[in-house]
């Protein structure tokens, strides 16, 4: 295909938790080259999960190197995606970490979460931030940092502490210290930022013992946000970055959707769901508000369900069955017609959306003498998707209208088995975005929008999944099951 005449490229990042991705898009749009680089997390106690900073950035540098030295091309600028809710804490003066990021997945401040919620803190955080307190957003991270890593306090008395999501710590190794900022998408996933006011908000900084001055100026998400600066990756000094939105926000701009009506699934280590909506939507059924992307036109707001462990439960079950991968799981589980009453639910860290209890642990439930390994296998993947159906169903509630259909990405999407089941399950069609890096591709799209003044329209092949005209029997059964077991986990 055609660039156009203009002969552009944009590198987008995608930094996840499992690994860092970069893709070349000339501007038609076209994605003319990929480069990946793998990320480890670890898990020091019971419900901790953290990174090591360095080692995300030294991961950027990697497939910015990578792409640059196989590719002979004008870069015209730079976009990331980011996995969302990390907390990267800084020293302003040596731009080195003063602990290991803190992981989405982390739970270490959950206990402190719940005493918060039960002073009866939580309606004045939603009512500011469209969250309820939870250990996954930055807030309570960023309160434990303050409490527990010796350095921060002083560094704040001296104004050289740094506290940001993913992006805004990027940004700040992409620039060399002269920018430190995040977009309204990131920001609304702290816990700190007003999504009406689109400031941080004080009283949340106080309420959880934090410093504003440390946290990050927050524009929108198709701003030049600085240039790279001399030697800090492969690429030439004064590429701009042109856009930044946190990585699930860049998925549904990546499939597209501008308006209310659909819903996007990303299906990783956990999983993200988000529709857009009229307006500010408050949510009464265990949803997230958030801030879908802002740009010339506007701050798009959306509703979002996270859920914790989603294609991470079909590795576990592997591992804990002795199969090689989630390839090998998904096999088995299509030897058998159904689940034969076995229900999983993968509360490996807690229960996030809609129901959203740290309390509750993962469970098989309904097994027998009859049960075999792959009755076993198969629940895994029914819980996959059951999971996401509670989000879905949640959403339509609070939208009070029916959804159309479910968009699929992320890398369990590739699994045809899971996608028909979820179709079946939803009784709704799914579509499969035919870009494994959807993410990637919508933040691409926004640089170029911004160099530019349109987007290019991308040749993608989508694959779709209908509902089973004969899934109504196993959708029924299967939901009873999934609904009984959650009430009697929760109740406990």
């Amino acid at each position: 295909m055609s660039d156009g005449g203009r002969g552009e490229h944009v590198i987008a990042i995608d930094q996840g938790t499992t690994n860092t991705k970069a893709i070349l898009v000339n501007s038609a749009g076209v994605v003319v080259a990929k480069a990946s680089a793998p990320l480890k997390s670890s898990y020091p106690r019971p419900g901790w999960a953290e990174q090591s900073a360095e080692d995300i950035w030294a991961s950027v540098q990697a497939v910015i190197a990578d792409i640059v030295q196989r590719n002979s091309v004008a870069v015209a600028g730079l976009a990331i995606a980011n996995q969302r809710e990390t907390l990267v804490v800084w020293d302003a003066e040596t731009a080195k970490p003063i602990t290991p990021a803190i992981l989405w997945q982390c739970r270490r401040t959950a206990k402190a979460c719940e005493a918060l919620i039960a002073e009866g803190r939580d309606p004045m955080v939603v009512e500011a931030t469209g969250l309820s307190i939870n250990a996954l957003f930055p807030a309570s991270k960023l309160a434990w940092v303050m409490e527990n890593v010796p350095e921060a306090k002083p560094l704040a008395v001296q104004g050289r502490l740094r506290a940001g999501t993913v992006d805004s710590w990027l940004l700040y190794k992409l620039s060399n210290g002269r920018e430190f900022a995040t977009d309204h998408s990131n920001a609304s996933r702290t816990q700190l930022f007003n999504t009406a006011t689109l400031k941080w908000d004080e009283s949340l900084c106080e309420l959880f013992g934090v410093p504003g001055a440390a946290l990050p100026e927050v524009r929108f998400s198709d701003s030049r946000f600085g240039e790279v600066a001399e030697g800090a990756t492969a690429l030439k000094a004064g590429v701009p970055i042109l856009a930044m939105m946190g990585d699930s926000h860049a998925a549904l701009y990546g499939h597209r959707v501008r308006a209310p009506g659909l819903v996007k699934a990303t299906y990783g280590t956990g999983s993200s769901l988000m529709t857009l909506t009229p307006g500010r939507v408050l949510s009464k059924n265990g949803l997230s508000s958030t801030i879908a992307w802002s740009d010339g036109r506007g701050v798009a707001y959306a509703l979002e369900g996270n859920i914790t462990v989603s294609a991470q439960a079909a590795s576990f079950a592997a591992e804990m069955l002795g199969l090689p991968d989630a390839q090998a799981l998904s096999a088995l589980a299509q030897t058998v017609p159904d689940a034969a009453g076995v229900t999983f639910v993968p509360a490996l860290a807690g229960l996030g959306a809609p129901h959203w209890n740290d309390n509750v642990s993962g469970t098989i439930s309904g097994m027998t003498l009859a049960t075999t390994r792959a009755h076993i296998a198969r629940a895994t993947l029914d819980a996959i998707v059951l999971q996401v159906s509670d989000v879905f169903v949640a959403m339509e509630k609070d939208l009070g209208a029916r959804l159309d259909g479910l968009l699929a990405d992320g890398g369990a999407s590739s699994n045809d088995f899971l996608m028909q089941l979820q179709a079946d399950v939803l009784d709704r069609p799914v579509t499969r975005s035919g870009q494994a890096e959807v993410g990637a591709i919508g933040v691409a799209m926004m640089a170029l929008l911004s160099l530019h003044g349109d987007t290019p329209s991308l040749d993608e092949t989508r694959s779709e999944f209908q509902p089973r005209t004969d899934a109504a029997a196993w959708r029924t059964e299967a939901t009873r099951g999934w609904q009984s077991l959650l009430a009697r986990l929760i109740a406990n």
